[in-house]
């Protein structure tokens, strides 16, 4: 650690994961700053709180001539053509004309978002990272094709989602008012006078989806709904390719599913309460967020590896997609163009962690396997390095060294 790549004080924590014990620690129980591996954290309190198999619900309710598309918190429904496992607008949309059959009648669409509370803007305010968090939102509430990293958000996607709710509907046969709703009964167009684009709209015509589960007739409760992936898909989805906008609903759904209020402080609180609950060394931590994002987040390597320990018991399978989603160096997620030097090449497909990086931060959390077979857990965290890519590359340096003991 004693390298000046990696700033001042930087501090790790290695842990044999077969038998839990600490076999390196330097300043292992110092909190910091520890930017996306916070996730680590939100994957286990998730878990533990929902369960692997959870499935979170987007539905629709009939009110008289009000059709009521209710956003249930679901980071992955999509509006696109060919949604693969996640949940699809336009299943929903086609089951909600199904059972609406020959009813008569021009219809008013009212969106509900009132599963979360608080500001849905995080603290680091507009950002390419995360939209904001609203529990209807479709594709992220991306501008573009893209499916994971930085892209342009939608200011408001909970009306992005409904207004493309709108058109799907409209398409599938059934007669709409030319306008959405809220839930406190403010109106819009149906059409977003800046011409916007909707979610979806670069898969427009193309084959409707099979995706989207709701039960045997897709209800659950409203006249039509569709269900996500479970949520050990979900969680292994946001570890791969460091999602803000997964981490912080899964920080929600935490909050909602162990009483606590679904907004950033809420979700924080039951993350924290709930790897308290587990038995796991939170003191001198603090979450501020389920993704890392925010700076005041504080966790030590000594909780990252307990972390990381607790996934890899054997009375905890419930929990094994914390390990299962963390990106293998050279090949997956953000350790895809990673572990290609001289140097550290030695760390490719041996190494799996989750990257950490704000400006000033760098840090590295996962498991490596030895020249021996001893599976090993660590956490690297590093602070105020001169270069953040040299700070990058001498933690993957020192992942390396792992794998090559």
């Amino acid at each position: 650690l004693a390298v000046d790549e990696l700033g001042k004080g930087p501090s790790a924590s290695v842990v044999d994961l077969t038998s839990g014990e600490q076999v390196y620690g330097n300043h292992a129980a110092r909190a910091a700053t520890p930017a996306s591996v916070t996730k680590i954290a939100t994957a286990v309190a998730a878990l533990d709180a929902l369960g692997p198999d959870h499935r979170i619900r987007t539905r629709v309710e009939k009110d008289g001539h009000r059709l009521v598309l209710v956003g249930g918190g679901d980071p992955t429904l999509t509006a696109r053509a060919h949604p693969g496992e996640y949940a699809s607008l336009r299943t929903l949309a086609r089951r909600t004309a199904e059972a609406l059959g020959t009813e008569h009648g021009t219809y008013t669409l009212v969106y509900d978002t009132s599963r979360y509370a608080g500001t849905t803007r995080h603290p680091i305010g507009p950002n390419e990272n995360l939209a904001p968090v609203t529990p209807l939102i479709a594709d992220e509430g991306r501008l573009d094709s893209s499916d994971h990293g930085p892209a342009a958000r939608g200011t408001d996607p909970a009306l992005d989602t409904a207004r493309r709710f709108h058109d799907l509907l409209a398409e599938a046969g059934v007669k709409l008012r030319d306008e959405v709703e809220t839930g406190d009964g403010k109106k819009a167009p149906a059409e977003d006078p800046s011409g916007s684009p909707k979610p979806g709209d670069d898969a427009k015509g193309g084959q409707d989806a099979k995706g989207g589960k709701g039960g045997k007739d897709g209800k659950d409760g409203g006249i039509a709904s569709v269900s996500s992936a479970p949520l050990a898909t979900i969680v292994e989805r946001m570890l791969t390719y460091s999602d803000n906008d997964i981490a912080e609903h899964l920080a929600r759904q935490t909050a909602l599913a162990t009483g606590a209020t679904a907004d950033f402080k809420g979700g924080a609180r039951a993350v924290h309460d709930r790897l308290d609950k587990l038995g796991l060394p939170v003191e001198d931590t603090s979450f501020h967020d389920g993704s890392g994002l925010d700076r005041a987040d504080k966790l030590t390597p000594r909780l990252l590896t307990a972390l990381l320990a607790e996934a890899a018991r054997k009375d905890q399978p419930g929990l094994r997609p914390v390990l299962t989603g963390l990106p293998v160096a050279g090949f997956t997620g953000t350790l895809a163009t990673r572990y290609t030097a001289e140097h550290n090449k030695a760390g490719t497909g041996l190494v799996r962690a989750k990257t950490g990086t704000l400006t000033g931060v760098n840090t590295l959390a996962g498991t490596v396997v030895t020249r021996s077979g001893r599976l090993l857990g660590f956490a690297f965290m590093s602070h105020d390095a001169p270069d953040p890519m040299a700070a990058q590359a001498a933690l993957d340096k020192m992942a390396t060294a792992l794998a090559e003991s």
